[in-house]
């Protein structure tokens, strides 16, 4: 399975954790489980929740970046990243949440979402990932330096 893939992959299943930490504690709520929880315990829970997303969400960054060899450019793996976040929150809506209505408005910002993913792939050409910025170019000669003043 190619970088890319398993990039895309990984941020799915981030995407998914993060969505039942944001908003899990809602269903929760709506189906009477956790009315009664102190918010500092649904807050707990949906910390022990985003573990598991950032779990995911760093090794696909790392995998994905270019930084460290992935395809994927800074900027095109977090516009992927809000373009599959959305994704597996309207499926989640619709899975979970039922009696959500999804509306014209939201099919049409998802649509730039997804405009948004094209642009950000468009001319693309393989760009060299930024140097380390803590590289030291030595050299061993002064150019200001002449003969002369090496001789004592």
């Amino acid at each position: 399975m190619t970088a890319g893939i398993c990039t895309v992959l990984l941020l799915v299943a981030s995407n998914i954790f993060m969505t039942f930490a944001w908003y899990g504690n809602l269903k929760l709520q709506q189906m009477n489980i956790s009315t009664s929880w102190p918010l500092i315990v649904i807050i707990l829970c949906s910390w022990g929740l985003a573990f598991f997303e950032y779990s995911l969400m760093i090794p696909a960054n790392r995998l994905g970046s270019q930084i460290n060899g992935g395809p994927f450019s800074l900027m095109q793996l977090k516009i992927i990243q809000e373009a599959i976040s959305l994704t597996v929150f309207t499926a989640i809506v619709a899975l979970v949440f039922k009696g959500e209505p999804i509306k014209w408005n939201h099919i049409v910002a998802f649509g730039f979402i997804i405009l948004a993913v094209f642009f950000a792939f468009l001319n693309t050409g393989k760009s060299e990932p930024p140097k380390d910025s803590t590289e030291i170019t030595a050299t061993t000669e002064n150019p200001q330096q002449s003969d002369s003043d090496t001789k004592l």
